[in-house]
């Protein structure tokens, strides 16, 4: 890998009721954010089942889990049984989950959509910062941390895009320590262009200087390509480095067609892949000070398509858990006799909304300026 290529790859510069807002505490990045993108649109009705709806039955013929099989949460909801590996975090009350994700105007391209979740812009709206960029310009992450942010597994570091955060994107922290030694940390120039990579390979090095892979967990990673992104990610936390944010990425997501056998295996990828986080970040001692959240550019029409599989849709379930977590079922269970005139369904919880949460009552930061404009937070945090 040459001098440019490292670099491009390794940094980068309601329905709800309304809640009283709460007075912000100090910012406090000693609390770890982690986030789970589901790469393609993760279809939220086979993953967070309405099992008691006739409709969903009616709607998925072929590709609806059966009532007898769902892990049931409630009379009206269950969690597909490939989630099994989740359903110790909901009986110890440390996993939340959103129903009915979406925002207005909701759309179905992949690149825009995306686009929209990870800037929090409006749908006609174009926003150049990641939502979290602004949030770190806002409220910078303490310069002693080794960055503001790690992204796992990608060079597309999505919330973090746009300059002055501190990114890191890395496959496994051996091969960014090797990598590293490219980088030698330089002084000043008076070029714009040049002072910008200059101060990129400034963080590497300094990056480099604090990460270190000597820890040995007990706990058994998953053999799959997202539970190495686990390993790495909890690797990363045991350094001690000093670090804001994780985002890891799980693909596969878009099934068009054949769906059920796809999704099955994913969900079971993404649930195993999450117990082994929370059984690492448990021998850290950091379990209690990190908050892991899913999102996904969509979720998945009600109605099955011909190909056993389902198209691009707009509300979706999403899962947060952690210590700090508040278990339960949030936001709106689904409104099969509210769909839209292309079959989907009205969202209860703006995206915005799960943000905002994040920034006011996990870290004490502003959501104002972030979000451009006031979001409902949700109660999903113990106090």
């Amino acid at each position: 890998m040459n001098r440019r290529d490292f670099l491009s790859a390794t940094a980068a510069s309601s329905v709800l009721a309304w809640l009283p807002q709460p007075a912000l505490a100090a910012v406090d990045y000693r609390k770890l954010l982690i986030l789970i993108e589901l790469k393609g649109g993760n279809d939220g009705l086979n993953t967070v089942i309405p099992y008691a709806d006739a409709q969903y039955a009616a709607l998925r013929p072929h590709i609806a889990v059966a009532r007898d099989q769902v892990l049931q949460l409630d009379e009206f909801t269950g969690l597909n049984p490939s989630l099994s590996s989740l359903m110790p975090l909901w009986k110890a009350g440390e996993l939340g989950v959103v129903q009915g994700v979406g925002y207005p105007a909701g759309n179905l391209s992949h690149f825009r959509s995306i686009e929209i979740w990870e800037t929090a812009s409006k749908s006609n709206e174009y926003l150049q910062e990641g939502w979290l960029t602004r949030a770190f310009d806002q409220s910078p992450v303490p310069r002693t941390y080794a960055a503001d942010a790690v992204v796992v597994g990608s060079p597309e570091v999505g919330p973090f895009a746009g300059n002055g955060t501190r990114t890191i994107a890395l496959t496994n922290t051996e091969q960014f320590l090797q990598q590293a030694r490219l980088a030698v940390g330089a002084g000043q120039a008076h070029n714009r262009a040049l002072s910008h990579i200059l101060r990129v390979e400034n963080d590497i090095v300094q990056a480099a200087a604090n990460l270190n892979t000597n820890h040995v967990f007990r706990t058994a990673f998953p053999q799959t390509g997202f539970g190495n992104a686990v390993r790495t990610a909890s690797q990363v936390i045991a350094s001690k480095a000093g670090v804001a944010a994780i985002k890891l990425s799980l693909n596969g997501f878009d099934t068009h067609s054949g769906q059920t056998g796809t999704h099955t295996n994913l969900l079971k990828t993404l649930a195993d892949g999450l117990a082994a986080l929370k059984a690492a970040l448990s021998e850290l001692g950091r379990w209690d000070d990190t908050l892991i959240a899913t999102y996904a550019e969509f979720g998945r029409r009600p109605r099955e398509n011909a190909s056993g599989g389902t198209d691009h849709g707009t509300a979706n379930a999403h899962f947060v858990l952690g210590g700090a977590v508040k278990g339960g079922l949030y936001g709106a269970r689904p409104a099969f006799d509210r769909l839209d005139g292309n079959g989907n369904l009205p969202f209860a919880v703006d995206f915005r909304s799960i943000y905002a949460t994040v920034l006011e009552r996990w870290w004490g930061v502003s959501a104002v300026a972030a979000m451009r404009g006031r979001f409902t937070t949700l109660d999903v945090l113990k106090a």
